[in-house]
């Protein structure tokens, strides 16, 4: 059998080969590859007769299911490409994303159309389309194209709007087919990143195309507790955390991670004592440091760590999977010699066609590669390393204003542009600050033209435009933002947040415990009872580390989900004191 050059055409093959095999479990259902096969197939064929046709853009918004694997298998079956919508989106950038790609059908579930979708597209409800038993189990016949669009991908933009990364078939099946997959380690890949951002080209198509399964978490946050549960009763071989993630979990209970055989992590740069404790912990396993982007087709490079590990320095950056080159360049695109540094481009396999409707943004990103042969392309990373005389890279930080946060990139152009939107504000910039413990937060100074606009009305202004993770977790205000003496940003002389509060203090010994583990977890000097812990700098992480710490000190049961509706301490204590307490 000569192999397809499309990810639906592999996976149709590899259904042939292991019919009754799981392809995918969720909580209850499982999905073997031919019923999966036969119930994209279907769908597929709905979707022509709504006018998908090749490279047609077919929206996603569902939660995390087994219908969801359906859907994008669908997409690609019908000739379209996949255009995920993040659930937690504001419906306002749900409908930009669906608007700019001129989606011409949206694919969704019961539970996201109760809460609202864009509009202007098809709707097709996948968990309760009726009739589709009528349509053909049997894929519609369609030429095989290694360069047809598989899937784009919106990540934050500096024009202060979101650009989308149109990846091809070619790229997604070259990264899902690399040698790193080839030793049966990730033969159940648990998804639980968010399906909308690129790691989800991982969790679908290295399980799928190697006769693996997908074990899909349950919709929503899962804390420390959750991520044990699932690994442990689901036999899970193979991983993706963040690098933040990864922290959390090496802080709060390394052992939850017992069973697995790889962890990728990456994204952001990787503790190596979170490393050491991991490995400590679980000695067979293997931690893989995972370097890319998503103009890159997720993963370029790749650095194995086993047990014994001892860090000596910074974890490196690693070696270029298969068929991809790495080159770093000085600012006149000439290769830095070993002890330098310069900016990394990658070339070879899996560039992006470009950004999904802005040709002058691909050709700013994507450039000629001099290097490796006539017309060959080269991507601008925009990320510094230092070139380590064995040709091993150390990432060093951003070569431009571009940010990662909690493995997120981030462009604070975007995030301005949003905040500038409110009446009243001057001038505004956003920066990222670093705690002690490495986890950097967005802080927003903005300089108000009068008097009265408060920082909590432009947090819930940015809530309305901007995902979770780019609202930032402070916001300033001064009487004006302070320049270098050639006109830019002094970021340096840009002052701490200081969090107002009316602090009020504990009364009881709960209360004291709680407002302690506020504190430690944020960081910060005190905690009053009623203060927010959002509004004080936390986020998911630390909450997922504040929600672990809750559960082992107060012996009682509470989810990341749960918390988020409660995140102060008079609030927590409320629900704690309810007669089910925060047992769902």
């Amino acid at each position: 059998m000569v192999a397809s050059p499309s990810l639906q055409g592999h996976f149709t093959e590899q259904a042939l080969r292991t019919p009754d095999a799981i392809a995918v479990s969720s909580g209850e259902v499982r999905l073997s590859y031919r019923e999966l096969d036969e119930r994209a197939n279907r769908l597929a064929h709905r979707l022509r007769e709504l006018g998908v046709r090749e490279e047609s853009p077919v929206a996603v918004l569902m939660q995390r299911s087994a219908d969801l694997v359906v859907a994008v298998l669908a997409a690609l079956k019908a000739g379209g490409c996949y255009l995920p919508l993040h659930s937690a989106y504001p419906l306002q950038r749900k409908q930009w994303i669906l608007e700019h790609c001129a989606a011409p059908v949206l694919l969704t579930d019961e539970t996201m159309r109760r809460d609202g979708l864009p509009e202007g597209a098809e709707v097709v409800v996948v968990d309760g389309e009726k009739g589709l038993t009528d349509f053909p189990a049997t894929a519609p016949v369609l030429a095989d194209d290694p360069d047809r669009l598989a899937y784009v991908i919106h990540t934050s933009g500096s024009t202060g709007e979101p650009k989308g990364v149109a990846i091809a078939h070619r790229d997604a099946l070259g990264l899902a087919l690399d040698s790193i997959w080839a030793d049966g380690r990730h033969e159940r890949v648990l998804m639980v990143a968010p399906y909308a951002f690129n790691v989800s080209t991982y969790e679908f198509w290295v399980p799928l195309l190697h006769g693996g399964r997908i074990v899909v978490a349950p919709p929503g946050d899962l804390d420390v507790h959750a991520l044990r549960r699932l690994i442990a009763e689901e036999r899970i071989t193979g991983i993706h955390l963040t690098a933040g993630l990864f922290r959390v979990l090496a802080e709060e209970d390394p052992g939850c991670l017992a069973g697995v055989r790889e962890v990728l992590t990456g994204g952001d740069v990787i503790a190596p004592a979170a490393v050491r404790q991991v490995l400590d912990h679980n000695p067979g396993l293997t931690v893989r440091a995972m370097y890319g982007a998503t103009e890159a087709t997720l993963f370029s490079t790749s650095s194995p760590m086993t047990a014994p590990y001892r860090a000596e320095g910074a974890v490196g950056v690693g070696r270029p999977m298969d068929n991809v080159r790495l080159h770093v360049l000085d600012a006149g695109l000439r290769p830095v010699p070993a002890g330098g540094v310069g900016e990394l481009y990658i070339a070879g396999r899996g560039l992006a066609r470009g950004y999904f409707g802005r040709p002058d943004l691909t050709a700013e990103r994507f450039v000629a590669n001099p290097f490796d042969g006539p017309g060959e392309r080269m991507y601008r990373t925009g990320d510094l390393v230092r070139v380590g005389r064995d040709d091993g890279l150390e990432y060093l930080g951003r070569a431009n204003d571009q940010l990662k946060v909690m493995g997120f990139r981030v462009e604070p152009a975007e995030v301005e542009a949003a905040l500038a939107r409110y009446p009243g504000l001057a001038h505004v910039a956003v920066v990222a600050r670093e705690s002690e413990s490495g986890e950097r937060r967005l802080v927003a100074y903005y300089v108000p033209e009068s008097e009265g606009i408060e920082a909590g009305a432009l947090r819930a202004h940015a809530t309305e435009l901007l995902p979770a993770y780019m609202v930032p977790t402070a916001f300033v205000a001064v009487p004006a933002l302070p320049l270098t003496p050639n006109g830019k940003l002094d970021r340096r002389a840009l002052p701490e947040p200081v969090t107002g509060s009316t602090r009020r203090a504990p009364a009881t010994e709960r209360q004291r415990q709680l407002c302690t583990l506020f504190a430690e977890v944020l960081e910060v000097p005190e905690v009053g009872v009623d203060d927010s812990f959002f509004e004080l700098g936390g986020q998911s992480l630390t909450a997922m580390r504040l929600v672990s710490r809750i559960r082992a000190a107060l012996e009682v049961e509470l989810t990341v989900t749960q918390f988020f509706d409660v995140p102060s301490v008079a609030a927590l204590e409320g629900l704690l004191d309810r007669p089910e307490g925060a047992r769902e």
